[in-house]
């Protein structure tokens, strides 16, 4: 009987994280942030970030931009289901990216991420992001397609 428990709690353990990122164009430009603390890593990634529970994915994602980039947005469509995970250490995320559209507030210099792990916000142009790091690797066919598309499992990378 005590294996029971353990191999629930081994299961439970290893539950994926959900995160959810958002897509926002403007001017035909991407917004990407680089989210490593001190700016560790040079790797590009939508903002967004882990959901909370009791919250629906658009309002998590809505406070999820607000903290890393100072703007407010209206949350669209979802269009891409991406997941990584690192073997290394048996880490295992599933993002759920949305369109989204900013409605208020503009990238500041002044501004600072409250938790300090976003770095740096900028945007991008379609050109832009062929010559930088960023995950997940269909970003931008993504951003400047159309319909939903489900990216597979790939390695995280640092």
């Amino acid at each position: 009987m005590d294996k029971a428990p353990a191999a629930c709690e081994a299961r439970l353990m290893k539950v994926p994280r959900l995160a959810v990122r958002a897509l926002i164009l403007h001017e035909d430009r991407l917004l990407l942030v680089n989210a490593w603390p001190g700016g560790i890593s040079d790797l590009w990634c939508a903002p967004g970030g882990g959901v909370e529970a009791g919250a629906s994915l658009p309002d998590n994602l809505v406070r999820e931009v607000a903290e890393e980039t100072g703007l407010a947005v209206a949350v669209g469509d979802p269009c891409l289901v991406n997941e990584f995970h690192d073997p290394d250490t048996g880490f295992h995320q599933v993002d759920v990216y949305f369109r989204c559209r900013i409605t208020a507030g503009l990238l500041s210099t002044e501004w600072l991420d409250p938790a300090g792990v976003v770095t740096e916000r900028r945007f991008f142009t379609r050109a832009e992001i062929a010559r930088i790091r960023h995950k997940p690797d269909s970003l931008a066919a993504t951003a400047w397609g159309a319909g939903i598309l489900y990216d597979p499992l790939e390695v995280i990378v640092r």
